[in-house]
């Protein structure tokens, strides 16, 4: 539904240049949910307004629903007038809502609508409806000053269905919301997603908000996608960045001679005594040091960092028990030639 290709944004200010985006391939299946994740300056924001073009990629192309909206772009006035009809079809969420504050709620839903060149009474059904969707019908008479910021965001996203899109954008949507109606706007956003079929690409800085909503998911980092894939390839991923910040986990080895190991849990594994079962089986001490376990997409995943007593080559037969029951297991701490060699043993 959303490709890009060695898409480059590259800004110029008094002779000096400043790359915000370096050859990204972003590629969101349609229907899905998909975040892209990052620290500030990554690239994010710039990535998700090249998308529908409100700001122009220097090079590479975007490509939504089967349209090259960047070459729309460069193709005169009535390839102009398509590209407007097509970005018609991409809704826009904001992190600061963007309402008019002399406008009541209903009209700012019509505002786009408005604009499509739709008659009074086809606007304000439209923008009835649309309100009743994001729970707000009792709301239509007020005014954005009179809404808390989970309300106005509601405002903002019916906005952004005004035109009936196929994929919706959510820039930071949630950022300046606390948890509980930063919860309420992602089961909003995933209700949306499965009741119209809707495709969303979202950007965040927040962890939480990836394992709350989204299907895959990408890691930004100076203007590069350095990770990307769905939620359950990245945490079967050794080494996967991004699963490691979904699920951090710490800690420690109390002796020098014990080896430490990551464990990831996810399917059938996440609900199995795994642990428990290799204590007895093989009647070794394991010290758990840390865990993070959550409900993603409906299913129990998690991690763990466990202590097994002895060095690494004492411990093939354990790791092994492990990886034959479904779990990811990445050995803490061992280089790189002798990881390696540990994991071609316990095949």
């Amino acid at each position: 539904m959303i490709t890009t290709t060695d898409l480059r944004k590259v800004y110029r200010s008094r002779g000096r240049e400043v790359t915000a985006l370096d050859g990204v391939d972003l590629h969101v299946r349609e229907g899905e949910v998909y975040g892209v994740v990052g620290q500030s300056g990554a690239g994010k924001s710039t990535l998700i307004r090249c998308v529908n073009l409100l700001e122009r990629p220097t090079s590479g192309t975007v490509t939504v629903d089967g349209r090259d909206l960047t070459e729309l772009a460069g193709r005169g006035p009535r390839a102009g007038k398509e590209l407007r009809r097509a970005r018609s079809r991409i809704g826009m969420v904001f992190q600061h809502f963007n309402l008019l504050s002399a406008r009541t709620v209903q009209a700012n839903v019509e505002l786009p609508l408005e604009i499509l060149g739709l008659t009074g009474k086809e606007r304000e059904r439209k923008a009835l409806e649309l309100l009743d969707l994001v729970g707000l019908a009792d709301k239509a008479r007020s005014y954005p000053g009179q809404l808390s910021g989970g309300q106005k965001q509601r405002v903002g996203i019916a906005r952004a269905l005004a035109g009936d899109p196929k994929v919706l954008l959510s820039d930071e949507a949630t950022s300046a919301l606390d948890p509980d109606t930063t919860r309420s706007i992602l089961g909003l956003l995933r209700d949306l997603n499965r009741q119209l079929g809707l495709t969303v690409l979202l950007i965040t800085h927040e962890m939480d908000v990836v394992k709350a909503v989204c299907d895959s998911a990408a890691l930004m980092k100076g203007g590069h996608i350095v990770e990307s894939g769905t939620v359950a390839e990245l945490l079967a991923t050794p080494g996967s960045e991004l699963a490691h910040q979904l699920f951090p986990v710490g800690g420690e080895a109390s002796t020098p001679d014990s080896t430490v190991v990551d464990v990831t849990f996810h399917g059938e594994a996440a609900t199995q005594p795994v642990i428990s079962q290799l204590a007895r089986t093989y009647n070794v001490d394991i010290s758990i040091l840390g865990a993070a376990m959550d409900t993603v997409g409906g299913k129990q995943i998690g991690r763990m960092r466990i202590q097994l007593p002895g060095r690494f080559e004492e411990n093939v037969v354990p790791i092994g028990f492990l990886r034959e029951r479904g779990l990811q297991v990445d050995v803490a701490g061992v280089a790189d030639e002798a990881a390696v060699l540990l994991k071609e043993s316990v095949r």
